[in-house]
């Protein structure tokens, strides 16, 4: 399978980050796996010179600070090719029905309950990138 060229994960746990991070590693998924533990970070690292544009971008939505709601709203205001360029998959545990009408007006492309596993990184693949992670 062709690897992603960027994954961009964006959760304040530490412990999620790293448990991701291996798993898209051990998979490999992409040749560079970058984290942003904000909202806050995340966007520093989009819109410094030259952007930074990762293939997919996984967001948490609950986070101190700008959280992941805040953080599309200021990723919606990026240059409509830079979007574009990203894939955004918001992770949760779970969602009030104001969070999820909210989340849904945004640019993202899709929802996944943590924790991410196998099955689930495959269908992110093929549903947006038409890759399939080889057979186990």
């Amino acid at each position: 399978m062709e690897k992603l060229p960027h994954i961009l994960l964006v959760d304040d746990d530490e412990t999620t980050n790293f448990v991701n991070e291996i798993l898209l590693t051990k998979l490999q998924v992409s040749t560079q796996v970058q984290i942003a533990t904000s909202g806050e970070q995340a966007l520093a690292l989009l819109t410094q010179p030259p952007p930074y544009v990762p293939t997919l971008l996984l967001l948490d939505v609950a986070m101190p600070g700008m959280g992941g709601i805040a953080f599309l709203e200021a990723y919606s205001k990026l240059p409509q090719a830079q979007q574009d360029a990203t894939v955004i998959v918001v992770l949760t545990t779970s969602m009030d029905s104001h969070d999820l009408s909210r989340i849904n007006e945004l640019p993202i492309a899709g929802l996944v309950s943590k924790p991410l596993n196998r099955d689930k990184i495959d269908t992110l693949l093929q549903l947006h990138f038409q890759r399939q992670l080889p057979e186990a």
